[in-house]
């Protein structure tokens, strides 16, 4: 009886133990406070909204494919197949792009009474900046001085010069973006604060209006399948 006492008393004790434990630790080490005020929040949540939304598009319309495959290979024809490899083709940027949208113009500023350095070139950082503002008020598809852009192309900074991938840019800069619906593109640049970041560079960006025939050409950079190996069909040889 006393030895089944002693093991209580040191269960008891262990978990005690470790209550204190965790307690001290809390104490010592508090969780860092969330300091975003409520505007901050709302932006970051209608932005997880808008992700959760794109990303459940892209899931329908990968489903609405493995249907369309499965009609194809009950019909027993390949036109399914080829039509997919043709839309994979334009989705990796492979296939020339004609639509709605804009032309931008990044040039050296030519504000009245202007005394500043000349500029040559506009930074990546300041580029990277203008690709965000496209994407966000709804550009598709877009182009740097005849550079398409994809999820592979780089906008980097090589010994002083800005590269779009393997292109390097002086001014004057052309930017070709498309865009389901072009007048909110135009309305969402015109409003937007980046053409002050631009001018703070000693740089001019102009916007065009809403064209309805912009053309952007396929990209420069071949995607690298070099790791890439064929799947056997059959069972694997042993």
């Amino acid at each position: 009886m006393e030895r089944r006492s002693q093991f209580y008393f040191a269960g008891v004790a262990a978990v005690f133990g470790v209550m204190l434990a965790v307690g001290l630790r809390t104490t010592l080490h508090p969780e860092g406070r969330d300091t975003r005020d409520i505007w901050e929040l709302r932006a970051d949540l209608t932005k997880e909204q808008k992700l959760e939304q794109r990303l459940l598009e892209e899931l329908e319309s990968y489903e609405e494919t493995l249907r369309r495959y499965r009609r194809q290979h009950e019909a027993g024809g390949a036109t399914e197949l080829e039509a997919t490899i043709a839309e994979l083709r334009e989705e990796a940027g492979l296939t020339e792009v004609r639509g709605s949208g804009l032309v931008l113009t990044i040039a050296p500023l030519s504000a009245a009474g202007y005394v500043g350095p000349a500029v040559a070139t506009v930074s990546p950082e300041l580029l990277q900046r203008l690709v965000n503002e496209l994407n966000k008020y709804g550009a598709k598809e877009i182009a740097i001085d005849g550079e398409r852009l994809t999820n592979r192309t780089a906008i980097r900074d090589v010994n002083g010069a800005t590269k779009v991938g393997s292109r390097s840019v002086r001014l004057p800069v052309e930017v070709r973006a498309i865009a389901d619906d072009a007048d909110k593109l135009y309305s969402g640049l015109a409003v937007s604060p980046i053409r002050d970041d631009f001018a703070v560079e000693n740089l001019e960006l102009s916007l065009s209006k809403p064209q309805p025939f912009v053309v952007i050409p396929p990209a420069a950079e071949q995607p690298d399948v070099k790791y890439m190996e064929t799947a056997n069909a059959g069972k694997e040889e042993k």
